[in-house]
């Protein structure tokens, strides 16, 4: 059975329209309409490292993968709430060089300064049963930079988050969605087993594990929006 996985960013109020990447920040209030739905429509929510079982086809079941890029403090204060509400759970990508900092990378494109979770935070989202995944040091587009600096990038991620959570970390996403042959290779030597990637679709068992389909939830995501991705696609 096709998987969706649900890929968000910030969990807050949207800012002023016009605000660059506005669409990316999902109210509270409709994430929790979100997953409401999938709990109406008999979906168990989980992070990407408790999916694999049914992506990869040995166990069926009906479920949504909740997916988190950045590591953003407002998911910490917004959605983990009513992600313990539902009894759901899911994983954050963290950019190791920004715990206890902020989204520098997004600041060039004129995007508004957002705080990323600190680590005692990471560690209550990990003991709250989610999954702390890596997203690179520093958020950076890994197919523009050398395959040695690609490398460091995500392996002394995967270090960094091990050390400081003690917790396996076997979980990618791409930065901007920004891979090709050589950093999938890069991205299995590093040690991870399952990337997440940006297309546009349900994940099923012939997927490449290096490159999972992921399905942006945007802040101007109707309900029929939002579940047409979830079921149709």
């Amino acid at each position: 059975m096709p998987v969706p996985i649900l890929l968000y960013h910030q969990i807050a109020t949207p800012p002023l329209r016009k605000t660059p990447y506005r669409s990316m920040i999902v109210s509270p209030e409709s994430f929790r309409r979100q997953m409401g739905w999938l709990k109406r429509l008999g979906y168990q929510g989980l992070s990407l490292r408790e999916s694999m079982p049914y992506i990869t086809g040995r166990k069926t079941g009906k479920i949504a993968t909740i997916t988190f890029d950045d590591g953003f403090t407002n998911v910490y204060q917004n959605a983990m709430p009513i992600l313990q509400e539902f009894r759901f759970t899911a994983t954050n990508f963290f950019v190791s060089n920004q715990i206890g900092g902020s989204n520098e990378w997004d600041r060039p494109l004129g995007v508004l300064p957002a705080s990323c979770m600190d680590i005692e935070q990471i560690k209550q989202w990990l003991s709250a049963g989610h999954e702390v995944g890596a997203h690179t040091m520093d958020h950076v587009h890994l197919s523009q930079i050398s395959e040695k600096q690609a490398l460091e990038q995500l392996s002394l991620c995967r270090e960094k988050l091990q050390t400081l959570t003690g917790d396996a970390i076997d979980s990618f996403a791409y930065p901007y969605g920004d891979h090709n042959d050589k950093v999938r290779e890069l991205v299995r030597q590093a040690g991870y087993t399952v990337a997440g990637g940006t297309e546009r679709r349900r994940a099923t068992a012939n997927d490449d594990l290096m490159n999972l389909p992921r399905l942006t939830i945007r802040r101007n995501d109707t309900w029929l929006h939002f579940l047409s991705k979830c079921l149709r696609r």
